[in-house]
């Protein structure tokens, strides 16, 4: 049984990293994008609504790989 939980909570961790490196990777090409003067206004707006969603994940992994202190 630990077994497993160790084997989920290591994919946890996996997931959690490839969804921060997305997230950097949106920083870089929303900045790159406005930085450029791009008039693509929609593209940039999606990059950031999948910035928000991004984030909502990243936070809903990080409550369950840390332990509820108040517990």
């Amino acid at each position: 049984m630990r077994d497993r939980q160790d084997t989920e909570m290591e994919a946890f961790r996996h997931e959690l990293a490839g969804l921060r490196m997305e997230h950097r990777d949106l920083d870089d090409a929303i900045a790159a994008l406005g930085g450029a003067g791009s008039r693509d206004h929609i593209q940039i707006q999606r990059l950031k609504k999948r910035k928000l969603i991004l984030k909502d994940q990243i936070a809903r992994l990080e409550s369950l790989l840390l332990p509820d202190i108040t517990a």
